[in-house]
């Protein structure tokens, strides 16, 4: 995890911030860069979201998008 601010912030002046590439998140009043997913974990994703959407689909709720 690469942290990307020292100072704390709010939750809402994190979610005033224009969004970036790559993502960052909000852990514990700190701007954390978000992790690219790698191998195994790619594949696990890719799977469940998989394994989600089509059970979704068969109830016509919605419809899953992995980020």
């Amino acid at each position: 995890m690469i942290e990307t601010s020292s100072k704390s912030i709010t939750l809402k002046d994190f979610l005033d911030l224009p969004e970036t590439k790559p993502a960052k998140e909000y852990i514990k009043g700190k701007i954390i860069q978000k992790p690219m997913p790698k191998g195994k974990h790619s594949t696990i994703q890719t799977e469940l979201s998989t394994a989600i959407n089509i059970t979704l689909n068969q109830i016509k709720l919605l419809v899953l998008f992995p980020s």
